[in-house]
């Protein structure tokens, strides 16, 4: 297996990858390093935590400490596209960490966030911007930024941005780029609608495929519970009370629900934290920070905010919901059992629910272990009930909760029109060193 030192990086790279305690690629880093800093284009395709992001980061950093000039004002040298603030947020403590011995700049540009300071980061000119596309496209159509002398562009989790509805977004800022520029697209997955889009706007590209190591179904133990819609909560907190949670990662289909569940816990004296596209971008980080450190040790979280979410020793997932695309059952439970570790997906199924269970086992190839009938729980032995208002839920258009709307009921978190409504601002990141060793996403 090839030494980072044998890829061509610049010294100053070397020095950082080198301090964080990493010297051997990963398999996607091995190819896609070489031949990015050969110029091509590139399809990659790869599962999370393969070591995308350090992929392509490098390269540009390299590229930027070779080249030692700075960017006209309202320019970047560099575009990457992610689908969710959080992506962008790790993105960037890669680069700031990768590029601790280089002279470089980068900006965030996310909703949730107030404009003002990404405006004035714009304007002096940028090494690198990290972008969701519809905060990106409000600055272009201000003048806040220009795209012309942009000669690298990354589109990040492709697969997502699919999902999320962010493919004409996408269309129009690349429409915007110089011809004449480097393009890779990163994805998990390959859809007819990412392979257009690469047939559109790359030219000859380098395709990189890294087959999956192990699938969550091998990785995880799996368990579903049968369990009337009016229970659920209750069963929730027997979970809890019941299994050994070091982290918890709990799901709902909307931001709502997220919400409910979290007051519930916290009620029972559970400490959780909700995380979803309601929240601004100040309230997500703190969240994520709370739970990180595990000063909470629950996070309720709708899929859309839970994407690009990249936290060690999560020891349990429990679906309070089951998602209604059955890809993102897969995302969902892939939160634990990394690096090594073991880990259980528990999902609650009420009758509405089953149609989404038999998607999901289609989709996985296997049935998921039934575990008793939540009904026969005694319910004294969770301590008093909780005073809920109650309130007829609706059904969405179509029958099944969502059905119309790719990618779930939370689309509006990071999505185009999400963007234009601006939070509090970010507090100031702090950077994590990782502890795997090779640099992952």
């Amino acid at each position: 297996m090839k030494q980072f030192s044998e890829l061509g990086l610049a010294e100053s790279v070397l020095r950082a990858v080198s301090s964080e305690g990493y010297t051997r690629p990963t398999p996607i880093q091995a190819d896609v390093i070489p031949a990015m800093l050969a110029g091509n284009d590139i399809v990659g395709i790869a599962q999370t935590g393969t070591g995308k992001t350090a992929a392509f980061v490098l390269p540009l950093l390299h590229r930027i400490a070779e080249q030692n000039r700075r960017p006209q004002p309202k320019t970047a040298r560099a575009l990457i596209i992610t689908p969710t603030r959080e992506l962008a947020a790790q993105i960037a403590d890669n680069i700031n960490a990768y590029g601790q011995h280089i002279r470089h700049s980068s900006a965030v540009v996310i909703g949730g966030a107030k404009p003002g300071p990404q405006i004035r980061a714009l304007a002096r000119g940028v090494d690198i911007i990290v972008a969701t596309p519809g905060r990106l496209e409000d600055h272009m159509q201000t003048g806040a930024i220009g795209l012309t002398e942009t000669d690298t562009v990354i589109l990040d989790e492709a697969d997502q941005m699919l999902d999320l509805g962010f493919m004409p977004a996408i269309r129009r800022i690349l429409a915007k780029l110089p011809e004449d520029r480097q393009t890779l697209l990163l994805s998990a997955t390959m859809p007819k609608q990412i392979r257009s889009l690469a047939s559109d706007f790359l030219n000859d590209p380098v395709e990189v495929t890294i087959a999956r190591v192990a699938t969550p179904v091998e990785l995880i133990e799996q368990k579903v519970i049968f369990v009337d819609k009016a229970s659920k909560r209750s069963t929730l907190v027997e979970i809890i009370s019941n299994e050994a949670i070091e982290r918890a990662i709990i799901f709902t289909r909307t931001k709502r629900g997220a919400d409910v569940v979290t007051k519930h816990l916290n009620r029972l004296e559970i400490p959780s934290a909700a995380i979803h596209g309601n929240k601004s971008q100040n309230q997500r980080k703190r969240a994520l920070a709370n739970f990180k450190s595990g000063h909470v040790g629950i996070l309720v979280a709708t899929d859309i905010a839970a994407r690009g979410i990249d936290v060690d020793n999560v020891s349990h997932v429990i679906n309070f919901e089951l998602p209604n695309i059955p890809e993102s059952y897969v995302h969902r439970i892939g939160r634990t059992a990394r690096a090594g570790k073991s880990g259980r997906a528990i999902s609650l199924c009420d009758p509405s629910e089953r149609e989404y269970l038999a998607d999901i086992e289609k989709l996985i190839g296997a049935g998921i272990r039934q575990d008793r009938d939540a009904s026969s729980y005694d319910p004294a032995e969770l301590g008093p009930p909780v005073k809920t208002k109650k309130k007829q839920r609706t059904r969405s258009r179509g029958g099944r909760p969502g059905r119309n709307h790719r990618g779930g009921a939370d689309r509006s978190g990071d999505g185009a029109g999400a963007a234009r409504h601006h939070g509090r601002p970010g507090q100031k990141r702090r950077r994590s060193k990782p502890k795997a060793k090779s640099p992952a996403k």
